[in-house]
């Protein structure tokens, strides 16, 4: 069974940095467009930024400016650097795979990210 295994979730301070890591297995990341969606609690999940294969981005107007997605094909790893966290930023973070040709998606366990003073 194929794992997207994430990490870096934590607790920060508001305007502080987090960095959040997805690693993929090697033979599915350059297949797959990669994101990361996140869940508040009573909330649904949504859509926080997508990576495509070929470097093409798209965030959620919410985290535009503040958050920075970023893959690198040599280590099959999918990143999300996160500046300026708000309270509301506060939420548990998927990493998503989402394959270009048959749309099959994969998900991470998700990890905890709390901006909180």
């Amino acid at each position: 069974q194929v794992q997207l295994v994430e990490s870096g979730g934590g607790l920060v301070q508001p305007g502080g940095s987090l960095r959040l890591s997805c690693a993929t297995p090697v033979n599915i990341f350059r297949l797959y467009t990669m994101g990361w969606y996140r869940q508040a609690p009573g909330k649904q999940r949504e859509l926080v930024a997508t990576i495509a294969t070929d470097g093409t981005t798209i965030y959620a107007d919410s985290v535009k400016g503040r958050f920075t997605i970023s893959r690198d094909n040599a280590k099959n790893t999918v990143y999300l650097q996160m500046d300026s966290l708000k309270s509301e930023d506060t939420a548990v973070y998927y990493c998503n795979g989402r394959n270009t040709i048959t749309k099959f998606n994969l998900w991470g366990q998700g990890t905890q990210v709390t901006v909180s003073s």
